[in-house]
């Protein structure tokens, strides 16, 4: 795996103190990843132990401490805490005052852009919305990872340059999202990313179940190979029962699944329907086939 590329000491800007609210698996690693660039971590607020160890780890050395301890010793505050948490904690810090002018106020939320931060930019903050498209396991692995990662990154024009150098400095690349499209660049990525995980997991269970000893070698080449082709040619990709109109294979996938995996019928569905309408306007399902097939599908979820 490479390493993440960071500019030359010439060619850096300015060297920032950094600090991290919230010590979930994201923050510490992009901090880390700051530091091998050359910014300086000073401060870390972490509740739980999970996060505490986690930042003692990836950040050692770095004193944790309270949010607003934090923002008083930090020119770059990366805020890394779940979507739901983030214009609350935006709007708590911005009240207490620990927000400075000139400050870089950074938050990884896939969902919003800059707007959320509009507390603490009337406070005087610069904001900034650098969403690495990743999946973290809290562990140093990650900051590897980073090297050749898209984030997604959503900022005033005048502060474009800098997050982008930000993206840059961690290994990243950055894509441009407008404030009004994160919801559905986050909608997409999660579609792709956190389901895939649900379906990967589910169909090493019924692997399991068929008497397969190992599902996750089984899979491993088989999955690899179906990413690279839809990566490569989108649905062009598809194959299968579906994309051939086999309404008896899926007639029977079905069946078998209402008798020993109820729970997985409505998926099965589900992502039958979708390739089915998919696989036909491409042109890869015939016509002729398709009404069998989608009778089956619709019949499907009423047994």
């Amino acid at each position: 795996m490479n390493a993440p590329h960071h500019p030359e000491p010439k060619d850096r800007p300015a060297r920032l103190t950094v600090g991290v609210v919230g010590a979930g698996r994201v923050g510490p690693a992009l901090a880390a990843s700051l530091k091998l660039a050359g910014h300086r971590p000073v401060a870390v607020s972490a509740v739980s132990d999970v996060s505490v160890r986690r930042a003692a780890a990836l950040l050692p050395d770095v004193p944790i401490v309270s949010p607003t301890q934090v923002l008083q010793s930090a020119e770059l505050v990366l805020l890394t805490v779940p979507d739901d948490v983030l214009p609350g904690l935006v709007e708590g810090l911005a009240e207490t005052g620990a927000v400075r002018p000139g400050q870089l106020m950074v938050h990884t939320s896939g969902r919003y852009g800059t707007q959320v931060l509009d507390p603490a930019r009337r406070a005087g903050a610069l904001p900034l919305a650098l969403h690495p498209a990743m999946t973290f396991t809290g562990t140093a692995v990650d900051v590897q990872r980073l090297a050749g990662c898209s984030f997604g990154v959503t900022a005033p024009e005048e502060l474009r340059l800098a997050a982008e150098a930000l993206v840059i400095e961690m290994g990243g690349e950055p894509e441009w999202i407008e404030e009004a499209a994160r919801p559905l660049y986050h909608a997409a990525l999660a579609l792709g990313a956190n389901h895939l995980v649900t379906l990967v997991a589910q169909a090493m269970e019924l692997l399991r179940a068929a008497g397969v000893a190992a599902p996750d070698r089984m899979l491993g080449p088989l999955l690899g190979a179906a990413l690279d082709n839809a990566l490569r040619s989108g649905d062009a990709a598809l194959t299968g029962p579906v994309a051939r109109g086999d309404a008896g294979t899926v007639a029977a996938h079905v069946a078998e699944l209402r008798a020993h995996a109820p729970q997985a019928v409505a998926g099965y569905l589900a992502m039958a329907r979708t390739t089915a309408d998919r696989a036909l306007a491409h042109g890869l399902l015939k016509p002729e086939l398709a009404e069998d097939l989608l009778d089956v599908l619709s019949d499907g979820g009423n047994g």
